[in-house]
C-alpha cells in the first residue's frame, strides 16, 4: 500500500510540475543583469508556468508563484559548474540547489532583507543549505490533489488557509515555507502579526508599544516577501544605471503639443 501511494504521489507531483502555456504578466530580466544585482540572502520571486504555479497564483492573488533563496557563488560543492546558486523547495525533488539559468525566460523580482549583519546573513544561508536533500512524503496525495484545480472555488478569506491545509509534508511544497523558516531562525520579520498595547508610564501615560507575533511558517506565500515592509524591492534595470534619455523609441515622440488631457 505504501509503495502504491508513493507511486501515485510522485506521478501526481510530476503532473502538477509540468509546464503549461501561460502569458506572463511581467518583464523578463536578462540573466546578466540578475547576476550583477543579486546579493547573498536575496529572495528571488518567480512567476512560474506550471499547473502548480497557476493554482498558487490564484490562491494568493499574486503574480508570484515561487521563491528561491540566493546563497551566492561557491556555496554548493555539488554545483561547482554553476557559480550563482539558489536553494529552493521543489514538490518533486524536495529541497535542492539550482542555478540561475533555471529561471531563464521567467519574470522575476528581487526582494532584499535590509540591514542584515554578516553573522545573520551567514546563519540564514547555512540554515537553508543544511536542508538540501530533505524530501517530501508523497504518500499524502490528498495534499497534492487540491492543486489539480487551477482556480479552486474558495472564498478569498480562506485561500491562504487552503495553502496550509493538511498535515502532510507536501504542504511544504510551497517554497516560501522553507525561506520563511530560514528568516525566522535569525529573527528577521516577513509579515508578522502586530499587536499594539499600552506601555504607559508616569512620564508617558498614553504611550503604546508594538509587539510582533511570529506567524506559522506554513502560512507564508511568495507574495508575502513582495508586500513585506521589511524587504526592499530591487530592480536590476534601475540598479544598472537606468537613464530614460538613452532609450531608443520608434518614431518621433510627442512632447505635449499634440497630446490632449483626458478629464
Amino acid at each position: 500500500m505504501v509503495a502504491i501511494l508513493n507511486k501515485i504521489g510522485r506521478e501526481l507531483a510530476g503532473y502538477l510540475s509540468q509546464r503549461t502555456h501561460v502569458h506572463g504578466s511581467g518583464t523578463v530580466t536578462p540573466i546578466a543583469q540578475l547576476i550583477e544585482t543579486l546579493q547573498p540572502g536575496d529572495v528571488l520571486l518567480v512567476e512560474g508556468n506550471s499547473r502548480f504555479s497557476t493554482a498558487i497564483k490564484y490562491l494568493t492573488q499574486s503574480t508570484w508563484s515561487h521563491a528561491a533563496l540566493y546563497v551566492g557563488s561557491g556555496r554548493l560543492p555539488e554545483m561547482t559548474e554553476r557559480s550563482h546558486c539558489f536553494v529552493e523547495a521543489d514538490v518533486v525533488e524536495g529541497v535542492r540547489g539550482i542555478g540561475l539559468d533555471d529561471f531563464e525566460g521567467l519574470p522575476t523580482r528581487i526582494c532584499r532583507p535590509v540591514g542584515l549583519t554578516e553573522f545573520d546573513r551567514e546563519s540564514l544561508i547555512t540554515f537553508a543549505i543544511a536542508r538540501i536533500g530533505y524530501r517530501y512524503d508523497l504518500r499524502n496525495v490528498i495534499d497534492l490533489a487540491r492543486y489539480l484545480l487551477p482556480t479552486p472555488p474558495v472564498p478569498t478569506r480562506f485561500r491562504r488557509r487552503m495553502i496550509a491545509l493538511g498535515s502532510g509534508d507536501p504542504t511544504r511544497a510551497i517554497c516560501s515555507t522553507l525561506i520563511s523558516q530560514a528568516f525566522q531562525s535569525i529573527g528577521y520579520p516577513i509579515l508578522p502579526s502586530v499587536e499594539r498595547r499600552s506601555a504607559a508610564t508616569a512620564a508617558c501615560p498614553g504611550c503604546m508599544e508594538e509587539v510582533l507575533h511570529i506567524r506559522h511558517h506554513s502560512l507564508f506565500t511568495p507574495r508575502d516577501f513582495d508586500v513585506s515592509p521589511y524587504f526592499r524591492i530591487v530592480k536590476p534595470e534601475i540598479e544598472s544605471g537606468f537613464d530614460y534619455r538613452q532609450l531608443a523609441w520608434e518614431g518621433p515622440l510627442s512632447r505635449g503639443s499634440d497630446t490632449h488631457a483626458i478629464v
